[in-house]
């Protein structure tokens, strides 16, 4: 369980990174499925060149051009993420974390994908909130990233801004695809305050839909493979018609009989 240090901390800052938190045989086989699933091209897959981020592929006919950039739907994808998503401390973390008793979802249209960060074709990801591009009642929403290798800041790991899950920014501040502007004054003192999210293989972050975050491209020769799903308690639904409700949200954890 969480200690009341470790959730005061989460709900200060907007993340929370635990350390070791699954058997590196669980790791091993998500990412051997994962790898197996990058090498043969399994759908869905989202390419760099779809998103055309800072330092990807211009199309997918240029050199790169079917680097992927996400493997989609991945609790879909093997048993071994669904098991991962599942996972009954996860959910007993989550559910401290929501500060809640009641059921819990995984939502199938956000995250819900390994991320791969490949050589070479790498792009970087700007300053933004997830929320931003989700519709749900409540913009309260925790993801849980899981490191199936070394992240730093040589291959790309997340880089966050300290309890900034708990400002308001004016929509002026951001540009047309919903990231942070770029030479705003106000922004670049926001983003002085960024910290690495550095993690290890088996290391979870923890970290809400508010909170802004980003990430460079991996500078390494190796690719870098993560987990990410996106969790909501009950109640707090997608908005009928947005992305966000265009799949079903699963049920992970359901709330004891006492707790009801």
């Amino acid at each position: 369980m969480l200690t009341h240090s470790e959730i005061s901390n989460f709900n200060k800052y907007g993340f929370l990174i635990k350390r070791m938190y699954l058997a590196e045989s669980c790791l091993d086989e998500m990412q051997h499925v994962a790898v197996h699933h990058l090498e043969n091209h399994i759908s869905p897959i989202e390419f760099e060149a779809d998103l055309k981020y800072p330092g990807a592929p211009d199309s997918s006919n240029a050199p790169g051009g079917k680097t992927s950039r996400r493997l989609l739907q991945a609790y879909a994808r093997d048993l071994s993420f669904q098991r991962w998503a599942k996972n009954h401390t996860l959910g007993e973390n989550l559910r401290q974390l929501f500060a809640t008793k009641n059921d819990l979802f995984l939502s199938q249209c956000h995250h819900n994908c390994v991320m791969t960060k490949a050589k070479t074709y790498s792009s970087a990801t700007l300053w933004h909130q997830d929320n931003r591009y989700w519709s749900f009642e409540e913009e309260n929403l925790v993801s849980v990233w899981l490191a199936l290798g070394d992240e730093n800041k040589k291959n790309g790991c997340l880089y966050v801004i300290p309890g900034s899950h708990r400002l308001e920014i004016h929509p002026e501040r951001f540009n047309e695809a919903l990231f942070l502007k770029n030479n705003d004054v106000q922004n670049e003192l926001l983003i002085k305050n960024a910290e690495a999210a550095e993690l290890q293989k088996g290391d979870v972050l923890f970290f809400h839909s508010r909170l802004f975050h980003a990430a460079e491209r991996n500078n390494t020769s190796e690719t870098k493979l993560s987990v990410v799903f996106t969790y909501h308690e009950s109640g707090n639904n997608p908005i009928i018609g947005s992305r966000s409700a265009e799949q079903p949200s699963i049920q992970i954890s359901r709330a004891s009989k006492s707790d009801k």
